[in-house]
């Protein structure tokens, strides 16, 4: 007996099932709340090759709910703890990791190897660039979201058997605006519920492999945990959806999925100083110039990360729980914020006002003299 066999004795899903499974190759955005349960169920039922595409690293409070972590793992890269736990547990699958935050710039090239995607990220940007590269690769989408004590879970861009298929953007066309968008740090989640729709997340991603069942094809699932209570809805084809996913990859990686989505905050150079002094290592100034841009700061503890590869060296930025971005006049500082948002949904970023020409800036008059 191996540890398929009561996969493979059920009725409908057999050798033929569990084959399916085998050949497979999955991508799990996101190895947190919904992700956590969704790769252990996935690894479990013996998925051939798992990716696990997350750039962030493990804190305290992502323990209640995050399951594959514990205390010893705090401060080290999600990606690579979950992969490393999942492979010591099967040795007969093989799992990729990928510590990288999904961007408009990676999304093609890191989801392309993949026949099926299931998104647990936990921001909105992040969603559409998935849910746009998904469209564009024709490559299945199991998505998933939870707020306060409320889920949700369907399948989209698969063909139903009307030759129909849905994409996120049929249910919300745009993203929301930023003062629509909920603080998780504020409204708080019980760990069971990210649980509950991660595990039906594998669940459906199983079906839509192996032929198993009928998935959620167009439609949402919702639970309510309080209640409790399921409930489910088709989704139907929105006129809108086509018109705003980029025609190609070309357009794909120009969009800007950030601004719609993230609001900045403001700071002046006497608060960011103030920060920084007051919580040494937990406050990071982040000078977004160009590396040969004058003058050079030298009165205060800064890193340098030129606006031109933000996105590629965010993992500098990792450890620090509030950025605070600044530039020449204070324009660059606004946008990497935006950028940074969308990559850092649960950390304080702020933009410094009037950037180093600003008046109140420690280094003005230095930048009037050169």
């Amino acid at each position: 007996m191996n540890r398929f066999e009561r996969q493979v004795i059920l009725q409908g899903f057999g050798t033929a099932g569990q084959g399916k499974l085998q050949k497979a190759k999955v991508l799990v955005i996101g190895a947190g709340g919904l992700g956590c349960p969704a790769l252990l169920y996935l690894a479990a039922a013996g998925v051939g090759i798992i990716g696990i595409a997350d750039g962030d690293i493990v804190s305290v409070s992502n323990l209640n709910r995050q399951i594959i972590y514990g205390e010893n793992d705090v401060g080290k890269r999600k990606a690579e703890v979950a992969s490393g736990y999942l492979q010591k547990k099967y040795s007969d699958i093989t799992i990729e990791s990928i510590p990288e935050f999904i961007t408009s710039s990676n999304a093609l090239s890191i989801i392309g190897k993949y026949d099926l995607v299931l998104d647990g990220s936990d921001n909105f940007p992040t969603r559409y660039i998935i849910n746009d590269a998904c469209v564009l690769l024709n490559k299945p989408l199991i998505s998933g979201a939870i707020y306060q004590h409320e889920g949700q879970v369907a399948v989209l861009n698969v063909v139903s058997k009307n030759d129909l298929s849905a994409n996120y953007r049929d249910i919300y066309p745009e993203p929301p605006g930023a003062d629509e968008i909920p603080n998780c740090d504020e409204t708080g989640v019980l760990g069971a519920l990210p649980g509950i729709i991660g595990a039906m997340q594998a669940a459906e991603a199983i079906k839509v492999l192996s032929g198993y069942g009928t998935p959620l094809i167009n439609k949402i699932l919702f639970y309510d945990l309080k209640s409790p209570a399921f409930y489910e809805t088709e989704i139907i084809s929105n006129p809108l959806s086509k018109k705003l996913i980029p025609v190609d990859a070309a357009a794909f990686v120009q969009a800007d999925y950030s601004i719609a989505c993230s609001s900045v905050n403001f700071v002046n150079w006497e608060q960011a100083l103030t920060m920084q002094q007051k919580n040494t290592g937990e406050v990071m100034l982040v000078d977004v110039r160009e590396s040969d841009e004058q003058p050079v700061p030298e009165d205060f503890d800064y890193i340098n990360i030129p606006f031109s590869v933000l996105q590629k060296e965010y993992h500098q930025l990792l450890l620090a729980d509030t950025l605070l971005l600044f530039c020449q006049s204070g324009v660059r500082s606004v946008r990497a914020a935006q950028v940074l948002k969308t990559i850092f949904p649960e950390k304080i970023i702020s933009s410094v006002k009037g950037g180093i020409m600003d008046p109140m800036s420690p280094i003005h008059h230095q930048y009037h003299e050169t």
